[in-house]
């Protein structure tokens, strides 16, 4: 792959700006459109992108198996967590107005908090998809 010299340099500028923008999906998802699903896709697009131009290994450095696993069930946990806050706080689960002294600022909190947590999930499951089709042989 070192003999393609454009695509690697366009991946490097393009690469940047995917993220850039999984990361305005990801934390604009409370005020509009979009959020931890949308910005967990576009984010696993951008590392995707990065194995497919640099090669496996290179991204297996820089994100590994192990750590995937780590974070898909941090986002589970921090998803449920969010919900056993709100029950412990009085709530129901997921009823973020409880998370805050202000309601509205509990419910940008919870919706943040949840958000991030499907985003981080999302991101690792889809890479953990990818890293297991693409380090398949090809004789099976």
């Amino acid at each position: 792959m070192s003999h393609h010299i454009v695509l690697r340099v366009v991946a490097k500028l393009l690469i940047p700006l995917i993220l850039l923008f999984a990361l305005y999906v990801q934390f604009h998802g409370d005020f509009g459109p979009g959020g931890g699903f949308q910005a967990g896709v576009i984010f696993a697009a951008a590392l995707i992108l990065y194995a497919l131009v640099f090669g496996l290994d290179s991204a297996r450095r820089v994100i590994s198996p192990d750590l995937l696993r780590v974070l898909m069930a941090s986002g589970v946990l921090l998803y449920g967590g969010v919900g056993v806050a709100s029950l412990l706080l009085g709530g129901h689960f997921l009823d973020y107005s409880v998370l805050a002294s202000d309601p509205v600022a509990g419910q940008h909190l919870g919706i943040l908090l949840v958000e991030l947590g499907v985003g981080i999930t999302v991101t690792s499951t889809m890479l953990s998809l990818f890293y297991g089709f693409a380090g398949r042989g090809g004789d099976g």
